[in-house]
């Protein structure tokens, strides 16, 4: 019994372990995807920052040179020799040289204007008619007051040379001849008071048809027939200004007055030009007048006066300019576009492109500047080329590849 036992119990099968969760074998999973995430971000990155491949026939044709350095493209143009111009330049306003408000100087009613708004008018042409017919009473009554204080006068002059027989035959006493005498002179004195108002009346007379007293250019009305005016009134009847010749009245900085001032002592001519508020329009060319006699010492400027002839009334009263006070000319003188040149620490410089199609840097000297190119003292030579467009890509001995430009062209002189 004891051995069958046993055999049964040797022949029953052992039950099976547990399941063992292995943290080891994911966690080698985990790793094993950040590798591959990182290798193929390297890959990505070595693709796009990888150096270029070697040049071709293909890749010298599109600008690459023999030993492998990029042919750059630029825009150059040519140093030249020119004439240029030297600017004083001032913001100035367009200003009549004469502007007159037209009054009434008599009271009573406005009758008849004989102008339009905004029309040319000569010196002389009539304006405005005033009521005339007080001033005609007036005149009537001072006439009639005239003839009767001339009766007066002959009549005490006729007393008198028959006062002056009888006391000559000493008829009458001296006293009477004395105040017959007296008589006379008053009334001379009276006539004379007559024909001063006489000509008061005729002086209203004239006032009562107002005239224009310049040539120019009338405003809008100022007052309306059948209204009436006074001389006392503060506002005109109208404004005319001056547009032919004209005058810009400009500033300039004291510092530029000595050189202008030489010259006009010199009794030199100076021009002026008129421009438009961008300077890109020229709208009439004049002289230079007066300056004037104080220096405004809130801004440290001074004003000066240019006159224009303004046939084509390019000016106009009040408007702004830009006013180019030429001071100065030189000739023969060396100029490149003011886009070749570079500004370094201490000095100026140009890239200059050599025969060999390679650029150096070209260390000069300006002078006077003339809108879009510049005077070169010293560094180049008409006919030498310089970069304009492009310079941020070069450096001492690039190669380039040129294309000329629009040669600059002067805008009229420096503008200090």
């Amino acid at each position: 019994m004891v051995s069958l036992d046993k055999t049964k119990t040797q022949e029953r099968p052992e039950p099976p372990a547990p399941p063992v969760q292995n943290h080891t074998s994911r966690r080698g999973r985990l790793w094993r995807f950040t590798f591959m995430l990182l290798a193929a971000g390297a890959a990505l990155a070595w693709y796009w920052l990888r150096p270029a491949a070697p040049a071709t026939a293909a890749h010298a044709k599109a600008g690459v040179g023999e030993r492998g350095n990029p042919t750059v493209p630029v825009v150059a143009a040519r140093a030249s020799r020119s004439t240029m111009s030297v600017f004083i330049n001032g913001l100035g306003v367009v200003t009549p040289i004469y502007t007159v408000t037209l009054k009434s100087r008599v009271d009573g009613q406005l009758m008849d204007v004989h102008y339009s708004e905004g029309q040319i008018v000569q010196k002389g042409d009539l304006l405005v008619e005033i009521d005339p017919r007080p001033y005609e009473v007036q005149l009537a009554q001072a006439e009639g007051q005239l003839a009767k204080d001339q009766a007066a006068l002959d009549n005490g002059k006729l007393d008198l040379a028959r006062y002056q027989k009888l006391w000559s035959q000493n008829a009458i006493p001296q006293q009477q001849l004395a105040t017959q005498q007296s008589l006379v002179t008053q009334s001379e004195a009276t006539i004379q008071s007559d024909q001063a108002q006489i000509a008061a009346a005729k002086l209203s007379l004239t006032y009562c048809r107002i005239t224009a007293p310049i040539t120019g250019r009338v405003g809008l009305r100022l007052a309306d027939p059948g209204n009436i005016v006074h001389a006392a009134d503060n506002t005109g009847l109208v404004v005319i200004t001056q547009l032919q010749p004209i005058s810009v009245i400009f500033t300039i900085a004291e510092d530029q007055l000595p050189s202008v001032l030489q010259k006009m002592r010199a009794g030199r001519e100076l021009n002026v030009e008129a421009w438009d508020r961008e300077l890109k329009t020229k709208l009439a060319v004049g002289s230079l007048m007066t300056t004037d006699n104080e220096i405004d010492q809130s801004t440290g400027t001074l004003k000066l006066r240019a006159q224009f002839d303004n046939a084509d009334h390019a000016l106009f009263p009040g408007q702004f300019v830009n006013a180019r006070l030429k001071v100065e000319q030189k000739s023969g003188v060396t100029v490149a576009p003011l886009a070749a040149i570079q500004r370094g620490a201490q000095s100026a410089y140009v890239y200059l492109v050599k025969p060999d199609r390679t650029v150096t840097v070209r260390t000069v000297t300006l002078g006077t500047p003339d809108g879009d190119r510049t005077e070169i003292l010293s560094g180049l030579a008409p006919g030498d080329t310089v970069v304009t467009d492009g310079v941020d890509k070069l450096q001492e001995g690039s190669k380039v590849s040129e294309s000329v430009g629009r040669p600059a062209s002067p805008s009229g002189g420096r503008v200090r």
